[in-house]
């Protein structure tokens, strides 16, 4: 227990174990996510010193450089940030669950299902000048009700006494499928300067970013996480299996659909601002554990810190490295999602 400091609040109503050795490793994180987001707010076609970004952020700089990381990179930049933190944390939870290392929102049709229900709002409602004929705040809204019919679809599909992790694969698999195949159609159907906006945004991408989105999606993603912290206790609980679960005074079945909703609530924010960004929800988990374990209190701050940075890291590259073409930041991270998630199935099947 030396490895280990208790806190209680609210006479013993709240308490926790701290782990130090976790903490420290999440102090690290911390710090080179703060680096990365400095670093990457000085790349681009008009190179910024870090020293000189700092300054910025603290008002100074010239009118030139203020313009360049204010108002074309820094809502980017954060976007990028707090949507790998919502996939990657709605990934932990989803694989702490349902006790299947494979489970993500992509891998299971979540994000996909909020993907159609974006596309489908883009496309219903933008009238012949190409414009919205309602507010773009009522997008979180759709993508959440996208995601949560999916979520439902899927696990309701998968049980069968139970759910196994090839068959909620194999389920999500496919209705991740036709979800991509109602984008499609939708686009097809939609005005063609939605259709070519939502292709690029059904890749992943955060390269229209605006602060407008920041104050959207950062309030909205903030709530979420907190709850999803205070309730990690739960995933824990919920690993140990339904009986056992039980017999401690758990309520699974209320538990699990809250954990459900949280989950999509994350999934929901993040797609509807930086679009389909696959894997990151498959990776930064898996990454978290290898890391500081399994136990869910530390894992879901470590998997969110590491998706932030994996997504930052996509979008730096994405717009950096085949200057002056942009590639979204969905690219890249499929390019190492995919192999990975073969891996991972290959790794299950061994087993």
């Amino acid at each position: 227990m030396s490895n280990y400091r208790g806190f209680r609040a609210f006479d013993g109503k709240v308490s926790f174990l701290f782990d130090k050795k976790a903490g420290k490793k999440i102090g690290i994180l911390f710090i080179l996510t703060a680096l990365v987001f400095i670093i990457s707010a000085g790349l681009g076609g008009m190179a910024i010193n870090p020293l000189t970004v700092l300054h910025v952020f603290t008002g100074g700089g010239t009118d030139m450089e203020r313009l360049v990381v204010l108002n074309f990179r820094l809502p980017r930049i954060i976007i990028a940030l707090v949507a790998g933190m919502a996939l990657a944390a709605a990934g932990g939870m989803l694989q702490g669950m349902i006790k299947n290392p494979l489970a993500s929102p992509d891998i299971i049709g979540i994000t996909a299902g909020a993907g159609a229900a974006v596309v489908g709002f883009l496309s219903i409602f933008s009238d012949k000048n190409h414009s919205l004929t309602v507010s773009i705040q009522w997008l979180p809204l759709a993508a959440f009700l996208g995601a949560i019919l999916v979520g439902l679809t899927v696990y309701s599909l998968a049980w069968r006494n139970g759910v196994t992790p090839v068959r909620l694969v194999l389920i999500g698999i496919g209705i991740s499928a036709l979800m991509h195949a109602m984008m499609t159609l939708l686009m097809i159907l939609g005005p063609i300067y939605r259709a070519s906006e939502a292709s690029i945004w059904t890749t992943g991408s955060v390269s229209k970013a605006t602060w407008e989105q920041v104050w959207m999606i950062l309030p909205w993603t903030a709530l979420f996480l907190l709850i999803a912290f205070i309730y990690s206790r739960d995933v824990n609980i919920q690993e140990l299996g339904e009986e056992l679960a039980a017999g401690v005074g758990n309520a699974v079945q209320k538990n699990r659909l809250l954990l459900l909703l949280i989950s999509t609530c994350l999934v929901a924010g993040a797609v509807a601002f930086a679009g389909g960004i696959g894997f990151i929800g498959l990776m930064a988990p898996h990454i978290a554990r290898r890391l500081v374990g399994s136990s869910f209190g530390v894992l879901l701050p470590t998997s969110a810190l590491i998706g932030g940075l994996l997504v930052m890291l996509a979008d730096l590259l994405g717009r950096t490295l085949f200057s002056p073409i942009e590639v979204p930041a969905g690219v890249f991270t499929a390019a190492i999602g995919a192999p990975y998630f073969i891996y991972l199935l290959f790794r299950t099947k061994k087993r």
